[in-house]
């Protein structure tokens, strides 16, 4: 007769009821690594090229209105000092009364910001709402938690 050596009762095999993950791991790890590998390559540029728009560039202003805060909190018009309480009829014989004219705000750094929206409220509440503030150009992008003083070298526009 043939038979095994050992008589086996089913009751006796031990059945395992948990399922392998070991494969089911190893394909998850191939499929971060085509994604990780394929992400990158779908931000990618894509060369297009666009049609002519038929609106003019803005013409830059022939003698721009710069309206200035020096450090010591005097108020000057293009060249010329200015009093506060006759910064707007100033810039009113600038302008010629046009309300449109597009304005040039700087200020000294040390300036508080108080001044400087001090200002800006005097020329919203005189109807100049085209208001530009002037910065010179950092050559480096200015850390976001760069230490207070720390310093940029500025690019020579105004």
């Amino acid at each position: 007769m043939a038979g095994g050596i050992r008589d086996r009762d089913d009751d006796d095999i031990d059945e395992q009821h948990e399922i392998n993950i070991t494969p089911f791991i190893d394909v998850m790890l191939v499929l971060l690594i085509i994604f990780m590998v394929a992400a990158p390559l779908s931000t990618v540029d894509i060369a297009v090229q666009l049609p002519a728009a038929s609106v003019k560039p803005q013409p830059r202003p022939e003698k721009p209105i710069y309206i200035s805060i020096k450090a010591n909190l005097d108020v000057a018009v293009g060249e010329d000092s200015v009093a506060r309480p006759s910064l707007v009829e100033t810039i009113e014989n600038v302008t010629k009364g046009n309300r449109e004219a597009k304005l040039f705000l700087r200020a000294d750094k040390t300036v508080p910001y108080g001044e400087l929206v001090t200002v800006l409220d005097l020329l919203r509440g005189a109807g100049y709402l085209k208001v530009g503030l002037v910065a010179v150009e950092a050559t480096k992008p200015a850390a976001l938690n760069s230490a207070p003083g720390a310093s940029t070298t500025p690019a020579a526009k105004p």
